[in-house]
């Protein structure tokens, strides 16, 4: 089954408000831009995913994710995470009926191809499906075969909130890249230690992160 991914990425200037303590105002944007560029670049390279779309209004992370081989879809319904989510989905759908899409979070810089087919694989047994984050307690990827709706229930507490919804959870091994997000300094050390993307390598260079 080949699968398009709905990316999420919030405007720039306001993302990643939670590494103020090891990111500067200036050096949060880039961050977050470089999370999602990895995410793109990796997504894009997995056997299962046909098509990847971005749903954005930020210029530059449109220009950039665009560059990339990303569809961008526009935030029409301005109505938060998940209004966006559902709009990218049936708007992707629009163009390919009967699609497997799934939506997946803008900051898993240390994505690799192969951990998310394995991911992708398991979400095509079920309907619906979901993989928790490396917390355990949000969500880093929610997926809905042909002919379902992906309801997707992002924000705090998700992965309670999609099982509440009928998704099923998905406990699988060794996806740690498709699980480990990045919100705070902690994560982002989680995932410098798996190994990141080049984009978010270079943009953590500039950065001095204490050790664990």
């Amino acid at each position: 089954m080949q699968w398009i991914l709905v990316v999420p990425v919030k405007p720039l200037a306001r993302a990643k408000s939670r590494l103020a303590d090891t990111a500067d105002d200036g050096l949060r944007p880039e961050l977050a831009l470089a999370f999602a560029q990895d995410t793109v670049t990796a997504a894009l390279a997995c056997p299962a995913v046909a098509d990847v779309a971005v749903v954005t209004d930020d210029a530059r992370a449109g220009r950039e994710l665009s560059a990339l081989g990303a569809r961008i879809v526009t935030d029409e319904p301005g109505g938060g995470l998940n209004a966006a989510l559902a709009h990218a989905a049936t708007a992707v759908r629009a163009g390919r009926p009967g699609s497997a899409v799934a939506a997946l979070n803008a900051d898993l810089p240390a994505l690799r191809p192969g951990e998310l087919a394995r991911v992708l694989r398991a979400a095509a047994e079920f309907p619906r499906a979901f993989l928790p984050d490396a917390a355990a307690i949000g969500t880093t990827l929610l997926a809905a075969t042909p002919g379902r709706e992906l309801r997707p229930a992002f924000g705090e507490g998700s992965r309670a909130r999609h099982r509440g919804t009928g998704a099923v959870e998905l406990c699988l091994g060794n996806v740690d890249s498709v699980r480990q997000d990045v919100d705070t300094g902690d994560d982002l050390r989680a995932a410098l230690a798996l190994g990141v993307g080049p984009h978010t390598a270079a943009v953590a260079a500039r950065l001095l992160i204490p050790e664990q």
